[in-house]
């Protein structure tokens, strides 16, 4: 709407006609105090406003407007058949005035002002709701990542709590299942549900200790203790460990793993047995598991653990290692999707770098690479 300020009525008048035969709402006031009440209790998209007037003049008129906070970007254009020089129409934009038309003025010229004014005040009021809607969606975001953080920190404090919790009640079962183990024979019938019942005691302790590395890492608590060692006893170590515990499946070796590296030994030998484990897993028709080391030409010692089972699409290769994530086709999998988070966090805590070269159907590449050792001072460091 429009609101002329004029104190004759014919001018008025004529204003409102021309204004509203090219379909402008309009509203009049007679005086200064009566427009700035009007504005007071309404919204307008341009003041026409007379600078001759009894009482307040229009540069008066203009100047209360700029103290509105509701009304000061109200476009105002002033008009004037007595004041035109140049000193008066610039006391009106020092005013707050955004044109100055001299009576009598061309209709023609006044339209196009109006329009111009007019079409400005609807950009900018779809600005101001595009604005206001954007802020609204940030303070609903903040909200929402708010109460996320709050939730991880609550899940975080959970996993930490109960991990601890369910770590000694186990232990003491998987010792009283040892013992049941070591003293009935052979050939006894039972032999063979105690053996499984180890199996699924052993997958429950991983997954324990996994869960407290993860809570160690979420408070930047997890600790290495770095020396120098041989990466291929380790190496031997985890293959074995493999071997025993899947029977059925070949673990080749390619390639020298007889090279010193600094690093926490105990952390290696974790982050190869996960690889190794997730082969066995993930290739249940093929039981051959290959284990390629090499050491390139920048010293560093890479290893890649090669199996042919089901494989993994493209799409989810880059969020493998994320925390919690799992491939949807492997949801027939045991496994919370948190063996290869804490794998990656130790291998960059080793300086080091990781990935996953696959192809679905033809298996899976899971790879690391770590610096190998220069001459560094024997001893522990703890980190």
């Amino acid at each position: 709407m429009i609101l002329i300020v004029d104190d004759k009525p014919e001018n008025i008048f004529s204003l409102k006609t021309i204004l509203e035969l090219h379909s402008f709402p309009t509203d009049t006031a007679l005086s200064g105090e009566e427009a700035l009440k009007k504005i007071l209790r309404h919204s307008y998209a341009l003041i026409i406003l007379d600078v001759q007037m009894p009482g307040m003049d229009g540069f008066e008129v203009a100047e209360a407007i700029s103290g509105y906070s509701k009304a000061r970007d109200i476009p105002i254009i002033f008009l004037s058949a007595v004041n035109t020089d140049k000193k008066f129409i610039t006391k009106g934009y020092s005013s707050g005035g955004m044109d100055y038309i001299t009576k009598p003025f061309d209709p023609d010229i006044l339209l196009l002002k109006v329009k111009t004014f007019y079409r400005l005040y609807e950009q900018n009021r779809e600005l101001n709701r595009i604005q206001a809607s954007l802020r609204s969606e940030i303070e609903f975001r903040k909200k929402v990542e708010s109460e996320l953080e709050e939730a991880l920190r609550k899940k975080d404090e959970f996993i930490s709590i109960a991990s601890h919790e369910l770590k000694t009640p186990l232990t003491t079962i998987k010792a009283y299942v040892q013992l049941l183990d070591r003293d009935i024979g052979a050939d006894d019938p039972t032999k063979m549900y105690v053996d499984r019942t180890l199996v699924q005691v052993r997958k429950l302790d991983n997954l324990i200790v996994d869960l407290l590395d993860l809570s160690k890492i979420e408070s930047g608590k997890l600790k290495f203790n770095k020396k120098i060692f041989n990466f291929g006893a380790v190496l031997s170590s985890a293959i074995e460990m493999i071997r025993q515990t899947y029977p059925d499946y070949q673990v080749v070796l390619k390639g020298e793993g007889d090279v010193r590296l600094y690093g926490d030994e105990m952390r290696i030998e974790q982050v190869l047995i996960n690889y190794l484990t997730n082969a066995v897993k993930y290739s249940p028709d093929n039981k051959e598991i290959q284990v390629e080391v090499a050491c390139d030409k920048d010293q560093r010692l890479c290893v890649r653990v090669r199996d042919f089972g089901i494989g993994i699409e493209k799409d989810h290769q880059s969020n493998i290692f994320h925390k919690f994530y799992r491939v949807e086709d492997a949801g027939r999998f045991q496994g919370l999707g948190i063996g290869l988070y804490i794998c990656a966090e130790i291998i960059r805590r080793h300086e080091g770098e990781y990935g996953v070269d696959s192809e679905p159907g033809r298996g899976s590449v899971f790879y690391f690479s770590i610096p190998v050792a220069e001459s560094k001072a024997l001893g522990t460091v703890t980190e």
